[in-house]
């Protein structure tokens, strides 16, 4: 029986990443940095206390255009579409008729076009699903994630890091505002968004324009950060991930993001999502008592029993102790005496409902 060959992606940074003693991995398909020569730690204190730089250039990038887009929208996706402004973004889930999470993703309005950004794993999901309910000629989707390219600048500093590379001012651009601007002779889309908790900018255009602007950033001394930080950063601040906290068996009510859910739009799924019959669980964030890490599928037990499971875990520098997201029954109402197991001894928790680093940059 022949090995079968499996190919991974890089994007357009790749060599980029090699030069920088990057320890490369399989995600979604793609070989991705998953820490740099300097170490994880570094590059945490990089993003929490001045700026870093991921590539994010795996991700999918959708242009949808049209006469009809805006209603097309608001009926594939959960907020309601008509009521976002031009040049503002908007974080939202895309759901199946039976409710369950296709992804989630931001969606970024133009004047005359919106941008859709997508996980990496579920580029080919989410564009077969999108075409599969568009059934207008007025409605035009165009993947553009091989013509281009993405990276995010996170971290306190990076408004100032950022201008002074780019010779723009980024004072007046609000938290998930955007902008298209013209950077030697190229067009860049800028964002204010990001998946760290802090404050900070995505950056798409050209594979080109982005591999000068990657450089000057190093080059000047911008800390490169890998997929382990950013993993670290988004479980601090409470961040759902598709495959952990959200996939199509998850209501998006019991991953705590029924603020992304209008009922005044009809979007697909609606009426099962908000049937309070598959609201069987609900979200949760805990932090070791205990020296340990919590890890994806961990028992969560209150009082000896177990009342759900770890979905993410990580060690948290800044709070000295392991941090963790998972879920549990929903009627569960008190949190007192909990623990998780890990390799069969169990370990004090405690649970709250909200997540427990707060006090960002992220809308400074």
């Amino acid at each position: 029986m022949e090995n079968k060959i499996i190919t991974l992606n890089k994007t357009s940074l790749h060599n980029s990443h090699i030069k920088l003693k990057a320890k490369m991995v399989d995600f979604a398909g793609y070989l991705m940095p998953i820490n740099y020569a300097q170490g994880i730690k570094s590059e945490y204190h990089s993003i929490r206390e001045n700026v870093g730089l991921f590539d994010v250039s795996h991700m999918g990038i959708f242009k949808i255009h049209g006469k009809g887009a805006d209603n097309f929208l608001n009926r594939v996706l959960s907020n309601n579409i008509l009521k976002i402004q031009s040049n503002n973004a908007m974080y939202t889930v895309m759901c199946n008729q039976n409710g369950g999470i296709i992804d989630d993703l931001i969606l970024y309005k133009m004047d005359d076009y919106f941008i859709l950004i997508v996980n990496a794993s579920n580029k080919e999901k989410n564009l077969n699903w999108l075409n599969s309910q568009n059934d207008s000629n007025d409605v035009f989707i165009e993947d553009k994630s091989d013509s281009t390219s993405l990276v995010a600048i996170q971290g306190p500093e990076s408004r100032n890091k950022l201008e002074e590379i780019l010779k723009f001012n980024l004072g007046n651009m609000n938290f998930y505002q955007c902008e298209k601007i013209n950077y030697e002779n190229s067009s860049l889309f800028i964002a204010r968004t990001g998946y760290t908790g802090e404050l900070g900018y995505e950056i798409l255009g050209d594979c080109e324009t982005i591999n000068k602007i990657w450089g000057k950033m190093i080059s000047s001394g911008v800390s490169p950060c890998g997929l382990a930080v950013r993993d670290i950063l988004r479980i601090e601040m409470g961040y759902c991930l598709y495959g952990h906290e959200i996939d199509e068996s998850r209501n998006a009510i019991e991953a705590g993001l029924s603020w992304i859910l209008d009922k005044d739009s009809d979007f697909i799924g609606k009426e099962v999502i908000f049937n309070k019959a598959n609201q069987q669980q609900k979200i949760i964030f805990l932090k070791m008592l205990e020296r340990g890490i919590p890890r994806q599928g961990c028992e969560i037990l209150c009082e000896g029993e177990k009342i759900g499971n770890v979905t993410s875990g990580t060690f948290s520098y800044l709070l000295n102790a392991g941090l963790g997201i998972g879920y549990i029954d929903r009627d569960i109402k008190e949190y007192d005496n909990c623990s998780i197991l890990i390799r069969g001894k169990n370990y004090k928790v405690d649970l709250k409902k909200t997540p427990f680093l707060k006090n960002t940059s992220l809308r400074k």
